[in-house]
């Protein structure tokens, strides 16, 4: 504070810890102040009014501070003012006022607040205005008014706002302008006009926006730009013009646009280059150039792209480089190159391209490197290179690759790795006792390959683990001891292992635990575990080992559960009621020993979706409160003792799927209201004694597949639907007098012949009743087909042909680009068919090679669920595994609705094996790579990307095989997105007749995920000795164009 004749002149209490407002302050008793800077501190309130009373006041800051309301009118009294600070603030309003702040005024901080409206025209006014910030709040509208700012502007930010409109040419006006900051907000059209900008401008910043168009040569008029940010807009184009910026470029950021055509050698005329950013483009061809680029650089990310050859050795060059990333290209060939690059080197991403070889030693001499990312190529040989690493290392990524030998000791050397991914590759053996040195763990992910001993007792020492993944391996012995009270952890999955032990005092204190999975082990024990603790626990699976006890009661306080599985298991006793306090979405409690029946509480599960209580030993009645889970899906209640009839309430389960009532010792008829049941796809009734009639309200299951009703009392003729004509004797067998047009069946005609003379007065009326009804419902579907076919004609008539796909590839793709590369998909260019539409071989002018699948024409309200798929096909879109067929794009259209995908050369797994030289071609070493293949996509989908994806349709039709016969999982037309928050995760059907078999077999297959949790192994297996069977019987059809 200083004074001047008994006068202050300037109080500056910067990050004082004062508190307060400013309400009460009189400023009336400061008329001298020049200078007033109450910085970072803890007022709040409003700014008062009379604030204008400082009438000498030169700088005013108040910044950092949680002051509210609007900016007061009466700032336009300081007629002195040249600087103002009210950044970092809670002030709310528009910015109106500002245009009559002091014409003296050079600096104006308002960033970070909540301010609104538009940017007055008003600003213009301050004619000594040299900076003005106004990012980080909500301004609308566009920026038109900017060219009118003062001249002497150097620094404009407007950065992460909502301003629309297009960047006016006006802004060539600030001849000053040094920066210029316009990123995150929703700006369109071209940049043409910024070459026209000022010659003086060193940061050019406009991320995050909307910008379409090329990217013009004028910048080159911009000699002293350094940094130049375009970064997550929508531009197109090559990018030969870099080779002619400025020399004095220092940072350039293009990524996340659709730029195409090659990286140009000019880029080595940028000596000053620092940062060179063009991931998320569709640039092609090789990178054998980028050894020519600045010395002086230090983060190269070239990922996402479609960049193809070798990585050069002249990478060694830059010997400032910190990031190097080359993700998720198609770059081959081995990575000798390592040995080249320079100590700095704090991070390597090579993931997802096509890299072969041994992983070299050399990698010990960057030794400052953190990260390293070498996951989804084909590398082979051993990890041995681990022990020349050091210790800053904090991520190692090796999965998805060929890898093999053992985990080698000097992995315990990394002590700062956080986050380590060995899966899915062919490690052996033991894990490391020095592996429990690595206390700081995070992440660790070691599922899926051959590993075997004991898991590491100290993997959670640290208390930090947070996800830990160990299934498909050969690990024994107990559940390591430091799980027991890891607080950190979130998910645990140790299924299909031989661990073994007691888990009933395995599991203490878990209050993040939101995934366990301990399924297909050896463990043993009870579960009376402390259920409170496992506050937001939401899937539990300990399914086929050796658990014994009841389920306990407690199990209920586990609030947030759903989905449970215990099955396959000695558990005994009743289902305790307690368990109809959660939200379960899925029980399954089959192959128990477990007795009763169900109780109330839990058969009024309203979120249930999926319900398998198969093969114990409850009894009673079928409880018709079942019908109120109107969400169920699946429900086995197969190989128990459930007497009575079967609850007309069944018929109000309108999303069941899958119903399992057999092997029971069910009486009376079959409810007619099964016949309600639109989705059910498999009905097993058998081994039951139901009697009397099928009811004929079974012409309506459409959907069915797949049905058994052999071995009840059952009479009279079967429904006249495609699963009943096409069920098997086996199905149908063991009954009263079925008759029916089906396998060992006598026809109904023959049956009818045998009755009294007095049943054939009866016959002539009720036949002449359905002649007359038949008649009357003739004219009905006349009607309606007349009336159907001039609405699509309408909509035929009102729809544009030229329709642009939704296309994930570089440049656009048109409708009818499809339409002039297939004829109008001619059937010469037909290579398959499948039960959703035809299959197209699209070779476009380009040369390049797609294949589409075109849906069958389909009714409106068909089409209307393909566009409502539409939001789920932009996430499908953006899958990338090498064992995943690549899904370009999708369009729907009233005549012609197709899906684009990546060509495949050898077509379908179905099709190599009915072609005996490819069979024998596809020998067991194949084979094997080829089921892990589809093991290794159903685990990204389900477990790697967010939010999870289920694919419900596996089956050798929509596995295909490249010319490496390495597989590739296809054909998401039946997909459904795994919401993690949402209750609805298998609302969207698999193709009827093939869903997986857990959808329609659940006893044989007591499976734990929904759609495509079941043994990959067996059905493989199936599909070698069914097609073997089928032989060259079947062949390709293709409907005519």
């Amino acid at each position: 504070m200083e004074s001047q004749s008994g006068s202050v002149t300037n109080i500056s209490l910067p990050d004082s810890s004062l508190r307060g407002t400013l309400n009460s302050l009189r400023f009336s008793s400061f008329p001298t102040l020049i200078g007033l800077n109450l910085s970072n501190n803890n007022l709040y309130g409003s700014l008062p009014s009379h604030i204008g009373n400082l009438s000498r006041l030169t700088i005013l800051d108040l910044s950092v501070n949680n002051i509210s309301g609007t900016i007061p009118a009466s700032l336009g009294n300081l007629r002195s003012l040249s600087e103002l600070y009210l950044n970092n603030n809670n002030l709310v309003g528009p910015i109106t006022s500002i245009g009559n702040l002091s014409a003296s005024l050079t600096k104006l901080y308002l960033y970070t607040n909540k301010l609104t409206g538009t940017i007055p025209a008003s600003l213009g006014n301050l004619r000594s205005l040299s900076k003005l910030y106004l990012t980080y709040n909500n301004l609308v509208g566009p920026i038109t008014s900017i060219g009118n700012l003062s001249a002497s502007l150097t620094i404009l930010h407007l950065g992460s706002n909502k301003l629309t409109g297009t960047i006016p040419a006006s802004l060539g006006n600030l001849r000053s302008l040094s920066e210029l900051y316009l990123w995150d907000n929703s700006l369109v059209g071209p940049i043409t006009s910024i070459g026209n900008l000022s010659a003086s401008l060193t940061v050019l910043s406009l991320s995050s926006n909307k910008l379409t168009g090329t990217i013009p040569t004028s910048l080159e008029n911009l000699r002293s730009l350094s940094v130049l940010s375009l970064w997550n807009n929508s531009l197109v184009g090559p990018i030969t013009f870099i080779g002619n910026l400025t020399a004095s470029l220092t940072v350039l950021s293009l990524s996340s646009n659709k730029l195409t055509g090659t990286i140009p050698a000019s880029l080595g005329n940028l000596r000053s280059l620092s940062e060179l950013s063009l991931q998320n483009n569709n640039l092609v061809g090789p990178i054998t150039s980028i050894g020519n680029l600045s010395a002086s650089l230090t983060v190269l990310s070239l990922s996402s792209n479609k960049l193809t050859g070798t990585i050069p050795a002249s990478l060694g060059n830059l010997r400032s480089l910190s990031v190097l990333s080359l993700w998720n290209n198609s770059l081959v060939g081995p990575i000798t190159f390592i040995g080249n690059l320079t100590a700095p080197l704090t991070k390597l991403a090579l993931s997802s391209n096509k890299l072969t070889g041994t992983i070299p030693v050399s990698l010990g001499n960057l030794r400052s490197l953190s990260e390293l990312h070498l996951f989804e190529n084909s590398l082979v040989g051993p990890i041995t290179f681990i022990g020349n690493l050091s210790a800053p290392l904090t991520i190692l990524n090796l999965s998805s690759n060929k890898l093999t030998g053992t985990i080698p000791a000097s992995l315990g050397n990394l002590t700062t790795l956080s986050t380590l991914f060995l899966r899915d590759n062919n490690l052996f053996g033991p894990i490391p006792p020095e592996m429990n040195n690595l206390t700081h763990l995070y992440d660790l992910q070691i599922q899926s390959n051959r590993l075997s001993g004991n898991l590491p007792q100290d993997v959670c020492l640290g208390g930090l683990l947070v996800y830990f993944a160990a299934f498909d391996n050969y690990f024994m012995g107990p559940i390591p001891k430091s799980l027991k009270n890891c607080n950190s952890l979130l998910r645990l999955r140790l299924e299909r292992n031989q661990l073994s032990g007691n888990i009933s005092d395995a599991f203490g204190t878990l209050p993040h635990l939101n995934y366990m999975d301990l399924s297909d082990n050896e463990l043993h024990g009870d579960l009376s575990w402390t259920w409170e603790q496992f506050n937001n626990l939401s899937t539990l699976i300990i399914s086929r080992n050796k658990i014994s006890g009841e389920i306990p009661a407690a199990l209920g306080k586990a609030t947030h559960l759903q989905v449970l599985d215990l099955s396959s298991n000695q558990l005994v006793g009743g289902i305790p009621k307690e368990l109809g306090n959660l939200k379960l979405i899925e029980l399954a409690l089959n192959d128990n020993k477990l007795s009763g029946d169900i109780p109330f509480d839990v058969a009024s599960l309203s979120d249930l979706e999926k319900l398998g209580l198969a093969e114990n030993n409850f009894s009673a009645t079928i409880l018709k409160q079942l019908g109120k889970c109107s969400k169920l899906i699946f429900l086995n209640l197969s190989k128990n003792r459930f007497t009575g009839s079967i609850p007309a309430e069944m018929g109000s389960l309108q999303s069941l799927q899958s119903l399992d009532l057999s092997w029971n010792s069910l009486t009376g008829d079959i409810t007619p209201e099964i016949g309600q049941l639109q989705l059910l796809e498999v009905l097993n009734l058998s081994h039951n004694m139901l009697s009397g009639l099928i009811p004929t309200s079974f012409s309506r299951l459409q959907s069915l597949t797949k049905v058994d009703v052999s071995y009840n009392k059952l009479e009279g003729p079967i429904p006249d639907i495609k699963a009943f004509r096409e069920a098997p004797f086996e199905a149908i067998c063991n009954n009263s007098n079925l008759c029916g047009n089906a396998t060992g069946l006598e026809a109904c005609a023959t049956l009818m012949k045998n009755k009294s003379a007095h049943n054939k007065g009866h016959k002539v009326v009720v036949l002449t009743v359905f002649s007359l009804l038949g008649s009357l419902l003739g004219l009905i579907i006349g009607f309606l087909i007349f009336f159907q076919n001039r609405r699509k004609k309408r909509l035929m008539e009102t729809t544009q042909i030229d329709v642009s796909v939704k296309w994930c590839s570089d440049g656009e793709l048109r409708y009818t680009d499809i339409i002039e590369a297939t004829e109008e998909f001619n059937s010469k260019y037909c290579i398959g068919t499948g039960g959703y539409g035809v299959v197209y071989k699209v070779v476009l002018p380009s040369e390049q090679v797609l294949a589409v699948k075109k849906f069958h024409q389909t009714p409106e309200v068909e089409m209307a669920s393909l566009k409502a798929f539409r939001s789920e096909i932009d996430v499908l879109m953006g899958i990338r595994h090498r064992n995943i067929v690549k899904l370009y794009g999708f369009s729907s259209h009233a005549k012609h609705s197709f899906l684009v995908y990546e060509f495949v050369e050898r077509g379908s797994l179905r099709k190599v094996l009915k072609d005996e030289e490819q069979a024998v071609k596809l020998d067991w070493d194949k084979r094997l790579n080829l089921i892990k293949g589809v093991a290794n996509a159903l685990s990204y989908m389900h477990h790697d990307c967010s939010p999870p994806i289920i694919h419900r349709d596996i089956s050798s039709n929509n596995v295909l095989l490249d010319s490496e016969y390495e597989a590739h999982v296809s054909d998401f037309g039946t997909a459904r997105l795994l919401m993690p928050d949402s209750s609805n995760w298998t609302s969207f059907a698999g193709t009827f007749g093939y869903t997986a078999p857990d959808s329609s077999e659940q006893v044989k297959h007591k499976t734990r995920k929904k759609g495509d949790g079941h043994d990959m192994d067996a059905e493989k297996e199936e599909d070698v000795r069914k097609e073997k069977k089928m032989g060259r019987q079947k062949r390709k059809r293709c409907p005519f164009p």
